[in-house]
């Protein structure tokens, strides 16, 4: 490497999306680029291998944890660039405290995200997986579907997929009812929404839609009191994360019937194993995590992760999710956990 090159790494090219693309280019306009396409960024000892004494790492997948051991046994890491919204892959905590600033590309896949959300609605909604079945197994089924007219859309998280959702919600007639977790009522007024408790959309609302960033505050957001609040005719959706609904939960609802059913594009552990059990419930819709791959969002995602580093190297970061602690490493972790 030349002196007066950066050093940067994607670590977690697996399955391959960046390499040969036009991000790929650009970032290695920027300095010495490494890419890895190979299974392995899973394992710690791996990752830490491929970053090595790189200054800038583009994260691609969230199998590739950030953990305070990653970030000690890389001291030279300074930006960690995500492709993509979610950073539960993490550990923003030991980030800050080893100097390590963490940015992503929020609302790149918005669109793509929320009509994902609203397909899985419809396929629920309409039985569209299981009459194409029955169809192909020779039957004619003659049955009553859930129509969302009329219907009420609660929506947890006013974020940019989130109120996108909200949108989408309102194009088709459904009443829309919000929560923000910043208590954000003018946000939701403001996109045509009523803010509404937490308590009151799981009482009132026909679909229930999860858009919020998976952090402790929100780990298992929907739990057994959760479920039994909701009717017994309500719909979930998730494309969020997986861990946003207690797993127990969520299959004691489905299995009982306390809900309808649900459309998941995110699960508690990714890929299912085979044995998983809610792939044997007949009243869920599933997608495997792929509500944002469109290659448009794949494009315009990954340039804004190179641009993100383009912007860092002059020195005023954009996307900021967290930033260097004002006790540089290795001092101790004095007030942080």
């Amino acid at each position: 490497m030349k002196p007066d090159r950066v050093s940067i790494v994607v670590p977690d090219d697996f399955p391959s999306v960046f390499k040969g693309t036009e991000a790929h280019q650009r970032a290695t306009a920027l300095g010495d680029l490494t890419v890895f396409i190979e299974r392995g960024a899973d394992q710690e000892e791996e990752l830490i291998r491929r970053i090595g004494r790189a200054r800038i790492a583009i994260n691609i997948r969230a199998h590739a944890k950030f953990t305070e051991s990653v970030f000690r046994a890389c001291p030279t890491l300074k930006l960690v660039s995500v492709w993509g919204t979610g950073v539960d892959n993490i550990d923003l905590h030991a980030a800050g405290r080893n100097g390590v600033t963490v940015c992503n590309t929020p609302g790149i896949n918005a669109n793509a995200v929320a009509e994902h959300a609203l397909t899985l609605m419809l396929a629920v909604a309409r039985r569209v997986p299981a009459l194409d079945q029955a169809m192909r197994g020779g039957q004619w089924p003659r049955e009553l579907l859930t129509q969302l007219l009329g219907k009420t859309l609660g929506v947890f998280g006013l974020g940019t997929i989130g109120s996108r959702v909200v949108a989408l919600g309102r194009a088709i007639g459904m009443e829309v009812l919000a929560w923000s977790a910043r208590g954000d009522s003018s946000r939701a007024r403001g996109l045509g929404a009523r803010p509404a408790s937490k308590e009151e959309i799981l009482r009132t609302a026909d679909v229930v839609t999860l858009h919020l960033r998976l952090a402790p505050e929100t780990r298992g957001f929907l739990g057994r009191k959760d479920f039994a609040l909701m009717k017994p005719t309500a719909i979930l959706v998730n494309t969020g994360r997986g861990a946003l609904a207690d797993r127990e939960a969520l299959l004691e609802a489905l299995r009982e019937r306390k809900i309808l059913g649900a459309g998941l594009d995110v699960f508690h552990e990714e890929p299912l194993k085979p044995a998983d059990p809610i792939l044997a419930l007949p009243n869920v819709v599933l997608s495997p995590h792929i509500a944002g791959q469109t290659p448009e969002v794949i494009r315009d995602g990954l340039l804004r992760a190179v641009e993100i580093v383009a912007i860092f190297l002059k020195g005023s970061p954009t996307d900021v999710v967290v930033q260097p602690s004002p006790s540089p490493r290795p001092l101790p972790r004095r007030g942080r956990g």
